[in-house]
């Protein structure tokens, strides 16, 4: 049996994430939406749909800093935001404004921002970085060196993944 992390999903998350490939449970977490048991400190998730990135950056401008702020100090911390930047075109009357204090605050806060245009598809990209994020900081990984990576997890790519890994053993 392949030890695995356990996705931590905030309890204000009013909708969360659907996961099929990791296991994950309820908890208070200090910043972001989505953690991994026993890295809360380390690792954070701030998801965003279209409509709460628009209310974020506009009358709620002021806590998301407070967030984004509270973020940098993360090894791991990610904004994800749920859906195309044209989505944001056709829904927000200052989408301009939108994208430009996006850019800024990525810049200010060194909080990367990342695209995913579904709940499902962003689902597997939070599985994917709490996998290989737990990986690299658990002793599964750092006692008997690259694990073996559960294809769901990797969308499909595992056999390349694992040969990569056996490769940059000494």
């Amino acid at each position: 049996m392949i030890e695995a992390p356990t996705i931590i999903i905030d309890t204000r998350e009013q909708t969360p994430l659907v996961f099929g490939n990791l296991q994950s449970e309820r908890g208070t977490l200090q910043s972001g939406d989505y953690s991994i048991a026993g890295l809360e400190n380390d690792f954070a998730i701030e998801r965003k749909s279209i409509p709460d990135l628009c209310g974020s950056l506009t009358r709620g401008r002021e806590r998301f800093e407070r967030e984004l702020h509270r973020l940098r100090g993360f090894t791991f911390a990610r904004i994800l935001i749920v859906g195309s930047p044209h989505e944001v075109q056709a829904t927000a009357h200052n989408a301009k404004a939108i994208f430009s204090s996006l850019t800024a605050m990525e810049t200010r806060w060194s909080v990367p921002v990342v695209w995913e245009p579904s709940p499902e598809l962003a689902a597997r990209l939070v599985e994917r970085w709490a996998w290989f994020f737990w990986r690299e900081r658990s002793a599964v990984g750092r006692k008997s060196g690259p694990c073996p990576i559960p294809e769901a997890v990797t969308n499909g790519h595992t056999a390349a993944i694992n040969a990569a890994s056996k490769e940059s053993q000494p």
